[in-house]
């Protein structure tokens, strides 16, 4: 005995320095593969040329700087965008427009960081960018045009949009009226408190820069996607602040000189998300806008045809931003630029020497920025010709290829006659000079990565002990072991990695058939009884998880479940919604039944789900009114007319507190004095039962409307599971098992709610239910249920049926003390049976069931994380493979650690009272 509590006491120890070691791996890993880039300190200031003269005169003296957020190119440059006005100065040449390709992550911060200082950010700003108190990102102490135009000392900045650029940006701005960028309900306060400033500050003439942001098109996007209802009259509300300020520009003599630029920070994909890479993504537009600018070159046409690469007109950087202003405004190029003078624009100066300064000047700052970062001084002067004939390095290669642009630049400076196209030499140099930076933009700690792998790789030691000591027999880990090594294998592909999703289906509808096929033989019925009855209903509900929402990035347009038939038929939507909150009200219900009087619990149970089911409706009737049918709006919506969406979504969390505080009292009452009337053993198993239903609300509460209906399909899963845990002959559904469907089904639910390993798959759309301020705790744990919402309700029915495993087993033991003659009382067999069954070395089911999440968890933060390491360099890197690194973030610690072992294990502490 002593030894089996040695052994249980040992693989304890284990499985707690596992879940100890995965989060110090992560952190220390994430320290050397996030790393924030070496910046060159201090302003820029204009560097002599030998040859020239003073930098060229600036054609403009002020900067109207006005970013539409998530303006994709298609938005403003088809037929079906609301911007006419805007294409009419396209077709008049007064606006030169071009799309901006933005690099992944195509989130706000990193974007801004891109456009300001022209280099190319760190990728850990997309984690930042959540977190709007965060103040480590600031730009204060580095080189931007805006650090440039203040410089210049002749005007004021102003700034009136997304408060970004005030956490980017700080003491910067003489006047400045920030809005937050997470409000995604917010479509028309949130632009208007911009506007409102427009007027008085195009009158004023004492400020050089205005930085407008507008956020309401992004946050139609992240509610109703590109083709939301409010797209298109959004997209005319900002193409008249286009014509009010170039309006300004051509009346008023102080704004005779002003730039315009109107541009997206980034584009947004098919569901009206970004932060991955794909075309929609990357492809925000951009346009200089100015009446001086007529003439400059031939006029375009607008609106031009769909394409689905969302490439219009000429395609530039969104860094060739930094330079272009700099010389159309005439300050030094940001020292840590890597941008490309746009070309077009060379024309506004006639001389070559002119043009030619420029270039140089841009080439100049570039090569700077490559001997900083190579540490040689490559560029100061000729290389030999024997080492140009075989480069040691990129750099050197860049240095012997510079010796003809360089050649030219001298010819232009002196006025020699040249070629049209003399210049193009000298951008193409500029532009694999500017790759090959942007490439080598990030540096790694490779002792931290190593170490971090070496403590991820203690982890799945320790887990695979503590497993293989608490689990009898240790074969039965055996499918646990083949899923967490396929998956390992997985994650070194981009491929797999994209369309993990499929390997969670596969793996799911394999199990589960092996489950029912297994139930078979224990079943007393026939073969088509149980066909018919178990097998055919478990595994066309997998098929239909699988189908709900098509989700990675091969197949995330393609028809599914939610665009070929709730779309069309928003009544049957509405069926299956109702349904699902009719079930969830009978759970409700029954699971207060006895505790609570009939004429107390019916209204109180109804109000709350009511409530909450009248929420969803005007959520959605805001978010996509195209799914909201009559009956919804006539009757429901009209009883309830006048509410706010935050005062909705308040009651509804307050009811949900006020009625979980109310079960447990009644529930700890009864577990007291007051529990004579029911079996006491049954009570802490109906406690957290109740609990779970209570989550079941909330967690409808924060699903999109088209994937409530997946709870009754969750619900179906969970009957099969319940029901084999009861199989007869000994047969029933072992913790392992259990534990391993679990895993399989909290992944499987994750991605059937259109979940994936994109960034931009993250729902922001319910993240601020209920919240009328910015707090990150708040919305930090809505944006997670939101996301999350189905892993974390199988975690929770988990332990409900962990437990009904630990009555069984217990029942199972007092029937074999029983047939010994070892009677008593029931009070205290209930005691005696737990004691006994841990002092004869019984392991609690929850203990097995961390184990088999902690095994898993460990195994793929250790293959994440090694093929972060090795793939380091490979094109995907950041776009793949780097925000597959966050979500087994958020897996490892959000789901494992703090849902499956931290909560999970405070309910299975309940029940076992």
């Amino acid at each position: 005995m002593s030894f089996r509590r040695n052994g249980r006491l040992s693989s304890t120890l284990l499985l707690i320095a596992a879940n100890v070691l995965i989060p110090v791996a992560i952190v220390i890993f994430a320290t050397g593969f996030f790393p924030y880039k070496p910046l060159l300190p201090g302003l820029a200031e204009y560097e002599p040329l030998d040859g020239y003269g003073e930098p060229p005169e600036a054609p403009f003296d002020k900067l109207v700087f006005m970013v539409v957020d998530a303006l994709r190119s298609d938005f403003v440059y088809t037929a079906n965008s609301g911007f006419k006005f805007t294409q009419s100065l396209i077709r008049h040449g007064a606006a030169i427009p071009f799309t901006a390709h933005a690099t992944s992550p195509t989130v706000t911060m990193p974007r801004l960081k891109a456009i300001t200082t022209g280099s190319v950010p760190s990728f850990l700003d997309v984690v930042l960018n959540i977190d709007e108190g965060d103040e480590s990102s600031s730009l204060a102490s580095q080189d931007t045009w805006l650090a440039q135009m203040k410089a210049k000392g002749t005007g004021k900045l102003v700034m009136y949009g997304d408060d970004t650029w005030l956490k980017l940006f700080p003491g910067t701005f003489d006047r400045a009226d920030g809005t937050t960028s997470f409000f995604v309900a917010d479509f028309t306060e949130v632009d208007h408190n911009v506007t409102r400033n427009i007027p008085g500050e195009l009158r004023n003439d004492d400020w050089n820069t205005m930085i407008l942001h507008y956020l309401g098109l992004d946050h139609i996007g992240h509610k109703g996607g590109p083709r939301s209802p409010h797209m298109v009259p959004k997209q005319r509300e900002m193409d008249g602040i286009v014509s009010q300020i170039y309006k300004a520009i051509e009346t008023q003599d102080h704004l005779k000189s002003t730039l315009f630029v109107l541009c997206g920070d980034h584009g947004m994909n098919d569901a009206g998300n970004h932060g991955a890479s794909s075309p929609g993504e990357t492809s925000p537009a951009l346009l200089f806008i100015s009446p001086k600018l007529k003439g400059l070159q031939k006029n375009q046409d607008a609106p031009l045809p769909a394409a689905e690469d969302f490439q219009f007109y000429s395609t530039v950087e969104q860094s060739d931003l930094a330079p272009t202003l700099a010389a159309l405004l005439r300050f030094p190029i940001p020292k840590n630029n890597l941008g490309v003078l746009i070309p077009e624009f060379l024309s506004i100066w006639p001389k070559k020497t002119d043009q030619a300064y420029l270039l140089h000047q841009n080439a100049r700052q570039i090569q700077t920025v490559i001997s900083a970062a190579s540490g040689t001084k490559t560029f100061d002067s000729a290389l030999p010709v024997a080492s140009c004939a075989s480069p040691p390095s990129d750099y050197e290669e860049l240095a012997c290829e510079w010796q003809g642009p360089s050649n030219i630049l001298m010819s232009a400076r002196v006025g020699d006659d040249m070629d049209p196209q003399w210049a193009l030499p000298v951008i193409t140099w500029l532009r694999k000079a500017q790759e090959l930076m942007s490439g080598m933009a990030s540096n790694y700690d490779m002792s931290r990565l190593i170490l971090g792998q070496v403590a991820a790789l203690l982890a799945v030691i320790f887990g695979l002990s503590a497993a293989t000591q608490t689990v009898s027999p240790a074969s039965s880990l055996t499918p646990l072991l083949v899923i967490s090594i396929a998956y390992s294998i997985m994650m070194f592909a981009s491929s797999y990695v994209e369309e993990e999703q499929h390997f969670w289906y596969l793996a799911t509808s394999t199990w589960f058939g092996y489950l029912t096929l297994r139930g078979f033989k224990h079943a007393n019925t026939t073969f088509p009884t149980h066909l018919l009855l178990t097998a055919f209903p478990v595994l066309l509900s997998l098929r239909l998880l699988r189908a709900w929402n098509q989700t990675g990035q091969k197949h995330a347009g393609t028809p599914d479940i939610v665009k070929l038939f709730f779309e069309p038929n928003p009544h049957f939507l509405w069926l299956l919604v109702g349904l699902t909150y009719v079930w969830t009200h009978r759970q409700l219900v029954f699971s207060f039944h006895g505790r609570i009087p009939v004429p107390i619990n019916y209204p109180v149970m109804t109000g709350l789900v009511l409530a909450a089911f009248t929420f969803k409706a005007a959520f959605t009737l805001e978010d996509a009114p195209e799914l909201v049918v009559g009956f919804v709006k006539s009757s429901l919506l009209e009883f309830t007319r006048g509410a706010s969406l935050i005062a909705r979504a308040r009651a509804v969390f307050v009811g949900l507190g006020l009625v979980a505080v109310a079960g447990m009292g009644f529930i700890l009452w009864e577990m007291g004095t007051g529990g004579r009337k029911r079996a006491p053993k049954k009570v802490p198993a109906e406690a957290i039962t109740t609990l779970q239903h209570l989550y079941t609300v909330l967690a409808l509460t924060q699903s999109r409307t088209a994937n409530i209906p997946l709870f009754l399909i969750f619900n179906l899963l969970y009957w099969f599971l319940s029901n084999e845990i009861d199989a007869p002959d000994g047969k029933g559904l072992s913790t392992v098992e259990l534990g391993i469907s679990s895993l399989l089904l909290q992944y499987a639910s994750f991605f059937a709610m259109g979940g994936s390993n994109a960034i931009s798959s993250v729902d922001l759309s319910n993240a601020y239910n209920g919240v009328s301020d910015f707090n990150v705790v708040l919305v930090g744990v809505l944006t997670y249920v939101g996301n999350w919402a189905g892993p974390v309700w199988w975690a929770f029915g988990t332990v409900v049926l962990l437990g009904k495993i630990w009555r069984r087993d217990q029942n199972r033991k007092r029937l074999g003390s029983d047939s010994n003659g070892k009677r008593g009382s029931e009070e205290k067999d209930k005691k005696a049976e737990a004691k006994q069954m841990v002092e004869e070395g019984q392991i609690s089911p929850f203990k097995t069931y961390v184990a088999v999440t902690t095994l898993f968890t460990a195994f793929s933060v250790a293959a994440v994380m090694a093929a972060c390491t090795i793939l380091r360099t490979h094109l995907f890197v950041w776009t793949v493979f780097s925000p597959k690194y966050l979500y087994c973030v958020a897996w490892s610690l959000g789901q494992h650690l703090v849902v499956n072992v931290g909560l999970s294990g405070l309910l299975f502490w309940l029940a076992s009272l």
